[in-house]
């Protein structure tokens, strides 16, 4: 039946070929045969040397019924018909089935015969193919067991004469797959285009390849005659963006309408680098099989160095507000507060913020305005991607770092605290160091590291802390050896920092996984502050307060949102946490994306 339909296709096609070259002919005929008949007429009376054969051939009858039929296919073409039914076949079915049903035999035998032709049922099935368009090639369903995850596969057929190949290859000592090393320029592998470094060998003329030793594959290659049919996977790159783009407002690239738009911390799959100043990628999870335009690394960083002093909505985070002077200790009241603050984040494990918070207020004033935290030689702009590959944590590896940050007062402290407390023997967070002298029923090493005053300045100096400050002439602070020491026995680090002390901490050994806590809606933060007001005597928060949080938030998902791994809405502390714990889960025992200097081996 398929055959049938493709062979109606076939003369529907050929029929229309047919009259278009019969109206190319056939309207130079009409248009010019009434003048013809016109200019021959006395050419004719006149007995002019070949006018009278013309005569006869304009007033040929077979002639004028060609045109005839032209002006009815013209006339068909402007109607634009359309099938009455795409299901003709069946209604010829149902047809018949009444005709034999109904006793009406006698009245219709012509029709019952015309229906029984096998001729003209097939020529129902055409109309019917044609009407639904239908007529297209039926790719086989999918297997159930269908991998979502296969890896896309070229495959490579390439003509084996007496050139070599023209490429080395490697094998990867811990999973034994094999790997284009290289491509020779001018060899039968480049000419062709399809082999590139670092594709993956899976087959070659049907043989796998994978454990086998680059030797057993040169030889496979050597006892091949005829043509080589390679499969390989393609080698993509896959990087991070560590900076937004908008290709309808970048006047260099070359079709707008091909770029592709990206934000802070997307991850893109680059297809192709060959071109050294444009790049083609997907973004992950592909929404699209087309891939777009991006600027090359190269090409990114010098338009941002070139726009950065030129955009007058560029926020300085160097540039910041002058605290209010109610935040100096004259107010004996706010000494009270800081008092208790400062018990506060005595009594508990690696409490920082509170601590940190009065040192900046005090810092920030003595500390001289510049921009070379933000200028153009900033990470962000030295690598406008990163390049990230999967990760699986391996059962020996110590835990990857969990960090939690968010603006102060949003309760980001408490709810590592409470993370702590639901599971001890999992979670634990680093003991502090402190210049200041150890008290009754204190202990070094449970409350504080207790060290002098000058070895916490040979600490600092060294860069051994991830955070620290003074508070009423004492040191403190968290340190890396800290951290360090609550891996090593096999617990899960959890520590809230500030969003500049992120970047320090994105190392191989500690392999951070960055969860920003964000404040709900107004009107549900409003509702859930108000409730802490009520309840609280320490705090009070007005819009002001409110309006600063919001604000402070927006800043800081927009700054460093390329270092986030997880967002998560603080609403609820109950359900923040199992969802916090859920993703903690996911972490240890799913692969994530991380930097791909994270999983090379150290040189």
């Amino acid at each position: 039946m398929r055959t049938v339909g493709q062979s109606g296709l076939f003369v529907g096609h050929f029929c229309m070929l047919c009259f278009v070259m019969m109206r190319s002919v056939c309207v130079c005929m009409k248009l010019s045969t009434s003048l013809l008949y016109t200019v021959t007429s006395p050419a004719v009376n006149r007995n002019v040397s070949g006018a009278h054969m013309l005569h006869e051939l304009l007033t040929a009858p077979w002639l004028h019924a060609l045109l005839k039929m032209y002006e009815s296919l013209l006339q068909f073409q402007m109607l634009m018909p359309t099938p009455f039914l795409p299901h003709s076949s069946g209604l010829s079915h149902e047809v018949y089935t009444r005709i034999l049903t109904q006793f009406l035999l006698l009245f219709y035998p012509s029709l019952l015969l015309l229906l029984l032709l096998s001729l003209c049922f097939a020529l129902l099935l055409a109309h019917d193919s044609v009407a639904r368009a239908d007529f297209g090639p039926v790719l086989p369903p999918l297997p159930e067991d269908f991998p979502e995850d296969e890896e896309a596969m070229r495959i490579v057929c390439l003509v084996k004469n007496n050139q070599p190949l023209g490429a080395t290859i490697r094998k990867d000592e811990q999973t034994g797959q094999i790997f284009i090393a290289r491509v020779i320029h001018g060899g039968l592998a480049d000419r062709s285009g399809l082999l590139r470094p670092g594709d993956m060998l899976v087959e070659v003329n049907g043989s796998p390849v994978g454990g086998l030793d680059p030797e057993q594959v040169i030889q496979m290659l050597i006892n091949s005659q005829g043509t080589i049919l390679f499969k390989v996977i393609p080698d993509a790159v896959y990087m991070r963006a560590m900076v937004d783009y908008s290709p309808l407002q970048d006047s260099s690239i070359p079709c707008p309408d091909a770029g592709m738009a990206f934000s802070r911390g997307d991850l893109l799959e680059v297809v192709d680098q060959s071109d050294g100043k444009w790049w083609q990628a997907r973004k992950l999870p592909c929404a699209a099989s087309c891939a777009g335009l991006i600027p090359s690394a190269g090409t990114l960083k010098s338009k941002q160095r070139e726009q950065w002093w030129c955009q007058p909505s560029q926020v300085h985070t160097c540039i910041r507000p002058c605290e209010d002077s109610s935040l100096h200790h004259s107010n004996p009241n706010m000494k009270k507060k800081k008092l208790k603050d400062l018990k506060y984040f005595n009594l508990s494990s690696a409490g920082f913020r509170r601590s940190f918070r009065l040192w900046r207020r005090t810092s920030y004033r003595r500390r001289r305005q510049s921009c070379t935290s933000c200028s153009p030689s900033s990470s962000a702009l030295s690598t406008p991607y990163e390049e990230v590959t999967l990760y699986q944590r391996l059962p020996q590896e110590n835990h990857r770092l969990i960090i939690l940050v968010g603006p102060s007062g949003l309760g980001v402290a408490e709810l590592r605290k409470r993370l702590i407390k639901l599971n001890p023997s999992t979670f634990q967070g680093p003991v502090p160091h402190t210049s200041r002298p150890i008290r009754a029923g204190e202990q070094t090493g449970r409350e504080y590291h207790f060290v002098t005053k000058e070895l916490f300045e040979y600490m600092i100096c060294n860069h051994r802390f991830v955070e620290y400050g003074e508070y009423r002439g004492h040191l403190y602070g968290t340190s890396h050896d800290a951290i360090d020491d609550v891996l090593r026995r096999g617990r899960m680090c959890i520590i809230d920092v500030e969003p500049h002390s992120i970047q320090p901490l994105r190392t191989r050994t500690l392999k951070p996984y960055v969860v920003f806590i964000k404040p709900p809606d107004s009107d549900r933060l409003r509702q859930t502050r108000r409730d802490i007001s009520n309840y609280s005597v320490n705090r009070v928060w007005t819009d002001e307060d409110l309006l600063e949080l919001e604000e402070v938030s927006r800043l800081v998902e927009g700054k460093y949102r390329q270092f986030f791994d997880a967002v998560l809405v603080k609403d609820d502390l109950q359900d923040l946490c199992v969802q916090l714990w859920s993703i903690i889960q996911q972490v240890q025992e799913e692969p994530q994306w991380v930097p791909i200097s994270w999983t090379r081996p150290e040189e």
